[in-house]
Protein backbone atom coordinates (compact mmCIF):
# COMPACT_ATOMS: atom_id res chain seq x y z
CA UNK A 1 0.00 0.00 0.00
CA UNK A 2 1.19 3.61 -1.25
CA UNK A 3 1.95 6.03 2.35
CA UNK A 4 0.32 9.45 1.60
CA UNK A 5 4.36 10.84 0.76
CA UNK A 6 4.48 8.35 -2.43
CA UNK A 7 1.12 9.42 -3.46
CA UNK A 8 1.90 11.10 -6.42
CA UNK A 9 0.90 11.29 -10.10
CA UNK A 10 1.18 7.84 -12.50
CA UNK A 11 2.67 8.52 -15.60
CA UNK A 12 2.16 7.26 -19.17
CA UNK A 13 4.59 4.16 -18.61
CA UNK A 14 2.24 3.11 -15.15
CA UNK A 15 -1.01 4.12 -16.50
CA UNK A 16 -0.26 2.27 -19.46
CA UNK A 17 1.12 -0.99 -17.73
CA UNK A 18 -1.97 -0.49 -15.23
CA UNK A 19 -4.69 -0.89 -17.72
CA UNK A 20 -2.64 -3.90 -19.48
CA UNK A 21 -2.75 -5.71 -15.80
CA UNK A 22 -6.93 -4.59 -15.72
CA UNK A 23 -7.39 -6.01 -19.14
CA UNK A 24 -8.84 -2.89 -19.17
CA UNK A 25 -8.77 -0.73 -22.94
CA UNK A 26 -9.39 3.10 -22.67
CA UNK A 27 -13.62 3.21 -23.53
CA UNK A 28 -14.01 6.11 -26.00
CA UNK A 29 -17.77 5.96 -24.73
CA UNK A 30 -16.96 6.56 -21.51
CA UNK A 31 -14.81 9.93 -22.15
CA UNK A 32 -11.50 7.69 -21.02
CA UNK A 33 -8.58 9.67 -21.87
CA UNK A 34 -5.99 9.61 -18.88
CA UNK A 35 -3.77 12.56 -17.56
CA UNK A 36 -0.35 11.33 -18.01
CA UNK A 37 1.16 14.78 -17.08
CA UNK A 38 2.22 15.47 -13.70
CA UNK A 39 2.88 19.03 -14.26
CA UNK A 40 -0.90 19.42 -15.21
CA UNK A 41 -2.03 17.92 -12.61
CA UNK A 42 0.38 19.93 -10.08
CA UNK A 43 -0.99 23.09 -11.90
CA UNK A 44 -4.53 22.34 -11.38
CA UNK A 45 -3.82 21.82 -7.29
CA UNK A 46 -1.72 25.14 -7.47
CA UNK A 47 -4.90 26.95 -8.74
CA UNK A 48 -7.32 24.92 -6.54
CA UNK A 49 -5.13 26.53 -3.78
CA UNK A 50 -6.01 23.49 -1.71
CA UNK A 51 -5.37 23.81 2.11
CA UNK A 52 -5.04 20.22 4.35
CA UNK A 53 -8.04 19.14 5.38
CA UNK A 54 -10.14 20.76 2.85
CA UNK A 55 -13.25 19.06 1.06
CA UNK A 56 -12.61 18.25 -2.59
CA UNK A 57 -14.77 16.17 -5.36
CA UNK A 58 -13.17 14.56 -8.19
CA UNK A 59 -14.80 13.19 -10.98
CA UNK A 60 -14.13 10.01 -12.69
CA UNK A 61 -10.89 9.52 -11.25
CA UNK A 62 -9.80 6.64 -13.03
CA UNK A 63 -7.06 5.13 -12.13
CA UNK A 64 -6.32 7.97 -9.76
CA UNK A 65 -3.61 9.63 -10.89
CA UNK A 66 -5.10 13.51 -9.83
CA UNK A 67 -6.66 11.69 -6.99
CA UNK A 68 -2.86 10.47 -5.70
CA UNK A 69 -2.30 14.39 -5.78
CA UNK A 70 -4.90 15.49 -3.68
CA UNK A 71 -4.86 12.87 -1.44
CA UNK A 72 -1.17 13.78 -1.07
CA UNK A 73 -1.93 17.49 -0.53
CA UNK A 74 -4.18 15.94 2.88
CA UNK A 75 -7.46 16.91 1.41
CA UNK A 76 -10.79 14.86 1.59
CA UNK A 77 -11.51 13.52 -1.69
CA UNK A 78 -14.68 12.77 -2.96
CA UNK A 79 -14.25 10.53 -5.68
CA UNK A 80 -16.83 8.88 -7.88
CA UNK A 81 -16.24 6.65 -10.63
CA UNK A 82 -18.59 5.10 -13.59
CA UNK A 83 -16.23 2.64 -14.53
CA UNK A 84 -16.81 -0.60 -12.16
CA UNK A 85 -13.23 -2.36 -13.04
CA UNK A 86 -11.56 1.26 -12.04
CA UNK A 87 -13.81 1.57 -9.36
CA UNK A 88 -12.87 -1.80 -8.18
CA UNK A 89 -9.18 -0.84 -8.39
CA UNK A 90 -9.47 2.20 -6.59
CA UNK A 91 -10.76 0.80 -4.27
CA UNK A 92 -8.17 -1.85 -3.63
CA UNK A 93 -5.41 0.76 -4.31
CA UNK A 94 -6.44 3.50 -2.41
CA UNK A 95 -9.47 2.41 0.26
CA UNK A 96 -6.93 2.51 3.12
CA UNK A 97 -6.56 6.16 2.99
CA UNK A 98 -9.10 7.52 5.68
CA UNK A 99 -9.47 10.78 3.61
CA UNK A 100 -10.67 8.93 0.50
CA UNK A 101 -14.33 8.52 -0.01
CA UNK A 102 -15.08 6.88 -2.91
CA UNK A 103 -18.57 5.90 -4.41
CA UNK A 104 -19.49 3.98 -7.68
CA UNK A 105 -22.17 5.76 -9.91
CA UNK A 106 -23.10 8.00 -12.33
CA UNK A 107 -22.40 11.85 -11.96
CA UNK A 108 -24.69 13.39 -13.49
CA UNK A 109 -26.92 12.16 -11.01
CA UNK A 110 -24.85 12.38 -7.73
CA UNK A 111 -22.61 15.50 -8.91
CA UNK A 112 -21.21 15.89 -5.80
CA UNK A 113 -19.86 12.55 -5.34
CA UNK A 114 -21.66 11.87 -2.13
CA UNK A 115 -20.79 15.07 -0.81
CA UNK A 116 -24.12 16.32 -0.18
CA UNK A 117 -24.76 17.36 3.53
CA UNK A 118 -21.11 17.13 4.51
CA UNK A 119 -20.93 20.68 4.96
CA UNK A 120 -20.96 24.07 2.75
CA UNK A 121 -17.42 24.67 1.66
CA UNK A 122 -15.58 22.57 -0.63
CA UNK A 123 -13.65 22.44 -3.75
CA UNK A 124 -14.25 20.69 -7.16
CA UNK A 125 -11.01 19.69 -8.96
CA UNK A 126 -11.59 17.39 -11.88
CA UNK A 127 -10.45 16.14 -15.38
CA UNK A 128 -13.67 15.56 -16.68
CA UNK A 129 -15.07 12.94 -18.85
CA UNK A 130 -15.92 15.30 -21.81
CA UNK A 131 -18.83 13.61 -22.78
CA UNK A 132 -20.96 14.53 -19.60
CA UNK A 133 -19.13 17.89 -18.98
CA UNK A 134 -22.53 20.23 -19.54
CA UNK A 135 -24.94 17.98 -17.94
CA UNK A 136 -22.44 17.59 -14.90
CA UNK A 137 -22.20 21.15 -14.53
CA UNK A 138 -25.77 21.89 -14.73
CA UNK A 139 -26.26 19.37 -12.63
CA UNK A 140 -24.33 21.27 -9.90
CA UNK A 141 -25.05 24.56 -10.29
CA UNK A 142 -29.17 23.60 -9.64
CA UNK A 143 -27.70 21.94 -6.32
CA UNK A 144 -28.12 24.08 -3.14
CA UNK A 145 -24.48 23.68 -2.47
CA UNK A 146 -22.34 25.64 -4.58
CA UNK A 147 -18.59 24.48 -4.29
CA UNK A 148 -16.18 27.35 -3.97
CA UNK A 149 -14.23 27.02 -6.42
CA UNK A 150 -13.88 24.46 -9.71
CA UNK A 151 -10.59 23.61 -11.52
CA UNK A 152 -12.00 21.41 -14.73
CA UNK A 153 -9.97 20.03 -17.40
CA UNK A 154 -12.48 20.86 -20.09
CA UNK A 155 -12.84 19.83 -23.83
CA UNK A 156 -12.06 23.22 -25.73
CA UNK A 157 -15.32 23.74 -27.46
CA UNK A 158 -16.61 23.19 -24.22
CA UNK A 159 -15.06 25.46 -22.50
CA UNK A 160 -15.74 28.33 -25.30
CA UNK A 161 -19.38 27.10 -24.78
CA UNK A 162 -19.14 27.57 -20.81
CA UNK A 163 -17.32 31.01 -20.88
CA UNK A 164 -19.00 32.65 -24.23
CA UNK A 165 -20.10 36.22 -23.90
CA UNK A 166 -23.71 37.45 -25.21
CA UNK A 167 -22.82 38.13 -28.87
CA UNK A 168 -20.72 34.91 -28.90
CA UNK A 169 -21.86 32.18 -31.42
CA UNK A 170 -20.76 29.52 -28.85
CA UNK A 171 -23.48 31.22 -26.46
CA UNK A 172 -25.48 29.00 -24.84
CA UNK A 173 -27.78 28.74 -21.18
CA UNK A 174 -25.23 27.19 -19.60
CA UNK A 175 -23.05 30.21 -20.33
CA UNK A 176 -25.61 32.22 -18.30
CA UNK A 177 -26.16 29.93 -15.45
CA UNK A 178 -22.48 29.67 -14.99
CA UNK A 179 -21.60 33.62 -15.23
CA UNK A 180 -24.14 34.43 -12.29
CA UNK A 181 -22.79 32.02 -10.07
CA UNK A 182 -18.82 31.67 -11.25
CA UNK A 183 -16.12 33.87 -12.39
CA UNK A 184 -13.19 32.33 -15.04
CA UNK A 185 -9.68 32.88 -12.87
CA UNK A 186 -7.92 31.44 -15.32
CA UNK A 187 -7.19 28.94 -18.75
CA UNK A 188 -4.26 27.01 -19.70
CA UNK A 189 -4.07 25.35 -23.07
CA UNK A 190 -3.39 21.42 -22.23
CA UNK A 191 -0.99 19.51 -25.03
CA UNK A 192 -2.68 16.30 -26.43
CA UNK A 193 0.43 14.32 -25.12
CA UNK A 194 -0.75 15.11 -22.03
CA UNK A 195 -3.36 12.05 -21.94
CA UNK A 196 -3.23 8.63 -23.06
CA UNK A 197 -4.61 7.44 -25.08
CA UNK A 198 -4.01 11.07 -27.19
CA UNK A 199 -7.52 12.49 -27.39
CA UNK A 200 -9.13 13.75 -30.90
CA UNK A 201 -9.68 16.71 -29.26
CA UNK A 202 -7.81 19.92 -27.72
CA UNK A 203 -8.19 20.79 -23.75
CA UNK A 204 -8.16 23.25 -21.47
CA UNK A 205 -7.68 23.57 -17.99
CA UNK A 206 -10.01 26.13 -16.54
CA UNK A 207 -10.64 27.86 -12.99
CA UNK A 208 -13.83 28.75 -11.80
CA UNK A 209 -14.22 30.76 -8.09
CA UNK A 210 -17.80 31.56 -6.59
CA UNK A 211 -19.15 35.37 -6.75
CA UNK A 212 -19.71 36.72 -3.84
CA UNK A 213 -23.35 36.75 -3.93
CA UNK A 214 -24.14 33.79 -6.66
CA UNK A 215 -27.37 33.23 -8.37
CA UNK A 216 -29.50 30.34 -9.10
CA UNK A 217 -32.02 30.61 -11.32
CA UNK A 218 -35.45 29.36 -10.05
CA UNK A 219 -36.48 25.61 -12.45
CA UNK A 220 -38.97 27.33 -14.56
CA UNK A 221 -36.28 30.22 -16.14
CA UNK A 222 -34.07 28.17 -16.42
CA UNK A 223 -35.76 25.58 -18.47
CA UNK A 224 -37.50 28.27 -20.36
CA UNK A 225 -34.03 29.77 -21.36
CA UNK A 226 -32.71 26.69 -22.20
CA UNK A 227 -35.55 26.02 -24.87
CA UNK A 228 -35.11 29.44 -25.96
CA UNK A 229 -31.66 28.72 -27.16
CA UNK A 230 -33.04 25.36 -28.96
CA UNK A 231 -34.31 28.06 -31.04
CA UNK A 232 -31.37 30.12 -31.00
CA UNK A 233 -31.77 31.34 -35.18
CA UNK A 234 -35.51 32.79 -34.21
CA UNK A 235 -35.83 36.51 -32.76
CA UNK A 236 -36.77 36.63 -28.96
CA UNK A 237 -40.04 38.22 -29.21
CA UNK A 238 -41.01 35.87 -31.55
CA UNK A 239 -39.55 33.25 -28.55
CA UNK A 240 -41.08 34.73 -25.50
CA UNK A 241 -44.78 34.26 -27.22
CA UNK A 242 -44.15 30.75 -28.28
CA UNK A 243 -42.67 29.77 -24.78
CA UNK A 244 -44.13 32.34 -22.51
CA UNK A 245 -47.35 34.08 -23.89
CA UNK A 246 -49.01 34.47 -20.42
CA UNK A 247 -45.86 37.30 -19.85
CA UNK A 248 -45.29 38.19 -22.77
CA UNK A 249 -45.96 41.64 -22.48
CA UNK A 250 -44.38 42.36 -19.37
CA UNK A 251 -41.46 40.66 -21.04
CA UNK A 252 -41.61 43.01 -24.03
CA UNK A 253 -41.36 45.89 -21.33
CA UNK A 254 -38.61 44.17 -19.75
CA UNK A 255 -36.77 44.68 -23.16
CA UNK A 256 -37.52 47.89 -23.83
CA UNK A 257 -36.11 48.96 -19.98
CA UNK A 258 -32.92 47.22 -20.89
CA UNK A 259 -32.97 48.95 -24.47
CA UNK A 260 -32.97 45.84 -25.82
CA UNK A 261 -34.70 45.45 -29.28
CA UNK A 262 -36.81 42.89 -29.98
CA UNK A 263 -35.67 41.35 -32.93
CA UNK A 264 -32.39 39.95 -31.28
CA UNK A 265 -31.28 36.18 -30.94
CA UNK A 266 -30.86 34.60 -28.10
CA UNK A 267 -27.02 34.54 -27.82
CA UNK A 268 -27.08 38.43 -28.92
CA UNK A 269 -28.86 39.23 -25.05
CA UNK A 270 -26.56 40.47 -22.54
CA UNK A 271 -26.21 38.67 -18.99
CA UNK A 272 -28.24 41.25 -17.27
CA UNK A 273 -31.58 40.54 -18.93
CA UNK A 274 -31.90 37.15 -17.76
CA UNK A 275 -31.27 37.42 -14.77
CA UNK A 276 -34.25 39.87 -14.39
CA UNK A 277 -36.47 37.84 -16.66
CA UNK A 278 -35.77 35.00 -13.56
CA UNK A 279 -36.67 38.03 -10.74
CA UNK A 280 -39.65 38.41 -13.06
CA UNK A 281 -40.82 34.65 -13.43
CA UNK A 282 -40.30 34.35 -9.48
CA UNK A 283 -42.23 37.54 -8.52
CA UNK A 284 -45.32 36.10 -11.32
CA UNK A 285 -45.65 32.91 -9.58
CA UNK A 286 -46.36 34.80 -5.84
Amino acid sequence: MPIISELVPLSMGQTQRLLKSLERWPRKQLGQNFLVDKNIVFKSLQWAQLLPGESVIEIGPGLGSLTRALLGAHCHVFAIEYDKILYEFLKNELGHVSHFHLIEGDAVERPLAGFEGKGEFFKIVANLPYNISTPWLNAVLERPQLPFSMTLMLQREAAARFLAQPGSKQGAAISIFLRAAYVCRGTFPVERTSFWPMPAVDSILVHFERLATPKLFCVEAKSLIRKIFTQRRKQIKGLIKLFLPRLSERIMELLLRHNLDPSLRPEQIPFHFWYNFDDLLRTSEQ
